[in-house]
C-alpha cells in the first residue's frame, strides 16, 4: 500500500476515518472534509490555518503544501488530511476565516464609532482592510479576489461578489438604504475597483502607499456618490 503523500491526487488520497472529535461536513462547498466538534480538534484546525497563513506570507501559494503545513503546525500529516483534502481546501478555509474576521471587525467599528454618512463608513471599511493587510498573517498573500482561485469562498459566486454581499448587508443595516439591483451592482463594482487599487498600494510598499490608499478612498466614494444619488433612505432622498 502506498503511503499518503503530497504527490497523490485528491482522488487517490484516502480519507481518514474514525475521528471521534470530528463530524462529516454536509456542505459540498465546505472546505473542511470533517468539522471539528470538540475544542481540542478545533484548536488543532486553527493551528493548521495559522501555519498555512505563515507559509503563504513566506513563500506564496505555489510553495505551499500540506506536508509543510503539518510540520509548521506540529501535527501529523494524517491530522491535516482528516480535515483538509488538499492545499486548496486549506487556503479556502483560511480565506473564509479572513473574511469572517474582516466583516466582524468592520461590524465592531460600526457599533463603536459614529459616522455622519455611508461615505465615512466606506472609509472605515477601507481602513480596516489596510490594517488587516498590514497585521494579519496570510491576509496580504491571499487576497479575496486573487486570480489563482476566484471561487475560494463559494462554488458559484466569485470571491469579491461574496465580499460585496457581506458589506452590502452591513451598509443596509446601518444606513437604511433601499435594497435594489442597482445597489448590488454599485457595491460590487466599488469592491472590485477598491480591491484592485489597494493591491496596487501594497505592490511596492509592504505597509501600503498612503497616497494610493487615499486615491482608493476617493475613487470608491466618488463612484458610489454618483451611483447612490437619489437612492431613498427611510423614505427620504439620500444626498451625497
Amino acid at each position: 500500500m502506498r503511503p499518503v503523500s503530497e504527490h497523490m491526487t485528491e482522488r487517490e488520497r484516502p480519507p481518514v476515518e474514525g475521528d471521534p472529535e470530528a463530524s462529516p461536513s454536509p456542505d459540498q462547498g465546505e472546505p473542511l472534509r470533517r468539522r471539528p466538534i470538540q475544542r481540542r480538534s478545533a484548536r488543532r484546525v486553527e493551528r493548521m490555518l495559522d501555519a498555512c497563513a505563515e507559509l503563504l506570507d513566506e513563500g506564496g501559494y505555489e510553495s505551499l503544501s500540506t506536508t509543510r503545513v503539518a510540520e509548521r503546525a506540529g501535527v501529523a500529516i494524517g491530522s491535516v488530511y482528516q480535515f483538509f483534502p488538499d492545499k486548496r481546501a486549506l487556503t479556502q478555509a483560511l480565506t473564509r476565516r479572513n473574511v469572517e474576521r474582516f466583516v466582524a471587525r468592520v461590524g465592531r467599528r460600526f457599533i463603536c464609532e459614529d459616522y455622519s454618512g455611508w461615505w465615512d463608513a466606506v472609509d472605515a471599511i477601507i481602513d480596516e482592510y489596510v490594517e488587516m493587510h498590514r497585521t494579519v498573517p496570510g491576509f496580504r498573500s491571499l487576497h479575496f479576489g486573487d486570480v489563482f482561485d476566484l471561487n475560494l469562498l463559494d462554488s458559484v459566486a466569485d470571491n469579491n461578489t461574496v465580499i460585496a454581499g457581506r458589506l452590502r448587508a452591513l451598509l443596509l443595516a446601518e444606513f437604511g438604504l433601499v435594497d435594489s439591483e442597482d445597489l448590488d451592482r454599485a457595491i460590487l463594482v466599488a469592491v472590485e475597483a477598491g480591491d484592485a487599487v489597494l493591491k496596487l498600494a501594497f505592490r511596492h510598499d509592504p505597509r501600503g502607499a498612503p497616497e494610493i490608499v487615499a486615491e482608493a478612498k476617493q475613487l470608491v466614494r466618488g463612484y458610489l456618490s454618483r451611483q447612490l444619488r437619489g437612492v431613498q433612505r427611510d423614505g427620504e432622498t439620500s444626498v451625497s
